[in-house]
Parts: C-alpha cells; structure tokens; sequence
C-alpha cells in the first residue's frame, strides 16, 4: 500500500438495540414460561390435596413476600423489627388453620402489644412510628392477608361452624368446595392480569393512574375485567362438566358477579404494589422467580382478592341461609 498504511478492514455489523431488546425480552419470557411450569402445577396440586401441603405452601410464600415487603422499607432507610414479623406472619396462617379468622385477629391484636413492647427496647427511638407502623403493616398486608387462602380452601369446615351440615348441604358447600373457591378466584386473578396486559398493549390510549403506573390505561383495565370474568365462566364451566359437586355453591348469575368483583380487586391490589415500589424507587420487589421478579410481585393481586372472595362468599352464604 502506498505510504505503508495498513489496509482498513471494516468492521461488523453491530446488532441494533431493537434486535438486542428483542432477544433479551425472548430471554425473559422464557424464564417466565419456565417458573409458570413449575409454580402452576404445585399450586394447583397443593389447592387440590388440601390440608397442610396448602398450609406450607401459604406459609413459604408468607415469609418469601414479607421479607421482600421489609426490603422495600429498608430501602426507604427504615428498620423494622425483620425476625419477630416474620414469625408473626408465617403464624397468621397456622392459627387460621387451626381455629378460624377470628383465632388470627386476636393474635394480630397481640402482635401490634409485642411489636410496641419490642421498639421500647431499641436504642434508635428516631424511626420508632416507622419502625412499629412497617412492621405491622408487612405482618397485616402480607401475613394477614394471604392467611385467608387457608380459610377459603377450608370453607366446608367454616360454613360447618357456623350453620352446621344440614345447612351447608342445603346451600351446596361439600367438603372440597373450597378447592373450587381458591382455584375460581386464582384463575380470575390470573386471566384478568393476563386481559389487561394484552388489551392494554393493542387499545391503550387513556392512563389509568400515571403517577402510580405509568404503563396501566384504562383500556387494559377494561380488557381485565373483561377477560377476568370470562375466565370465571369458562372455569365455572370446566368444574359443572367435570367435578358439579364442587361448583354448585353457586350459579352463573354469580359467576359473573364474582368475576366483575375480583378483577377489579385484582387491579387495585395490582396498583397497591405498583405504589409501594414506586415509593422505594424499585422495579421489582426481588428477583426470587427468574422472569417473574419476587414472590411478592406475584401475589400483590391475589393478596387483595383471596380476602375479598372469602368475606363475600361468606355474605352470600349468609343470604342463602337465611
């Protein structure tokens, strides 16, 4: 060459950032596929046994999503009392199992005495409103909560301590009801999360609350409620062919009412957990659940609707009956 310069080679195409965000979100929707594949079948096998496998499933999940919850605080520079919350939670779930809600609001009450008695204790008496109010509220929001999952997949044993088998029998409620109960509000939850995502990504135009979530609209809120209560139906269906004596506590007219309810709940427990993370300046509650991000960004959704389809199975039973 002429001068004695190097000839100039060019160099490879790079890969542009749309084709890297494509494989990456590939990547990503893989790794959700692949935890999907083992957390479904357990949680629907669990539901279906019954009993303790749905305890220790319920408390597992207790203590993974409450620590990820005092996470969250902590990166907001507080300092809640993390060992005794943990144990107050994981046992809410244990008292509903062995008594009834009533039996877990007395040892909620017990736990706000102790958890007052143990911050007289610290030296830092700075955050002490913080360090009470978020110890609590992990223990009420996460642990309290999610404990009626054991109490709903139990409602036969509820219903029975309040109206006693002749009632019961009357309204319908068998000894596995509850297996339907927790599983109909599952897949409500489930499908309405899943209707809001795609009719948001095809019609979203208007937000739903952009301060909270900036990605939510009003249009996916819709498309939630709608999907999650077709899937009510679809589910209602699937158990009247298959297992009639489990879904017979109640009709179509309520499958409808039922799924309407939850997924708006669904959405608001959605948007609760959007809240508390936008106040801790994080994405993702953990990173437990590869694809998923933490146990606690699964569950924010199911942690309100468990609660609210207990309490209004509870009313609905309480019209039946009388």
């Amino acid at each position: 060459m002429r001068g004695g310069r190097e000839p100039v080679h060019p160099l490879p195409p790079t890969r542009s950032a749309g084709e890297g965000g494509r494989k990456r979100r590939l990547t990503d929707l893989q790794a959700r596929l692949l935890t999907a594949s083992v957390l479904v079948p357990w949680v629907l096998w669990a539901i279906a046994e019954g009993g303790l496998w749905v305890l220790g499933t319920v408390v597992v999940i207790t203590l993974l999503a409450q620590r990820e919850f005092y996470g969250l605080i902590e990166d907001k520079g507080a300092h809640p009392i993390v060992g005794f919350g943990l144990a107050a939670g994981a046992a809410l779930p244990v008292v509903a199992y062995l008594g009834n809600e009533y039996h877990s609001t007395v040892l909620m009450t017990v736990t706000l005495l102790v958890v007052m008695f143990l911050q007289l204790g610290r030296r830092q008496i700075s955050e002490a409103l913080a360090s009470i109010s978020g110890t609590f509220f992990g223990i009420f929001y996460v642990g309290w909560l999610l404990s009626h999952a054991v109490v709903l997949r139990e409602f036969h044993r509820v219903i029975l301590a309040r109206y006693g088998e002749l009632q019961a029998s009357r309204i319908g409620i068998v000894d596995d009801t509850g297996a339907f109960l927790l599983t109909f509000t599952l897949a409500v939850v489930v499908w309405s999360d899943a209707g809001a995502y795609f009719a948001g990504r095809a019609y979203g135009q208007h937000k739903l609350a952009p301060r909270i979530s900036p990605g939510k609209t009003v249009e996916g809120a819709i498309g939630g409620v709608v999907g999650g209560t077709l899937s009510g139906l679809v589910f209602k269906g699937i158990f009247d062919l298959w297992w009639p004596s489990l879904s017979q506590v109640f009709g179509w007219v309520a499958a409808v009412g039922f799924g309407v309810i939850l997924s708006v709940v669904a959405i608001v427990g959605d948007l609760v957990e959007s809240l508390l993370k936008r106040d801790a300046q994080v994405k993702d509650a953990g990173a437990v659940l590869p694809g998923m991000g933490g146990v606690l960004d699964r569950i924010d959704s199911p942690l309100l609707a468990i609660p609210v389809m207990y309490y209004t199975m509870l009313f609905y039973v309480f019209l039946r009956a009388g």
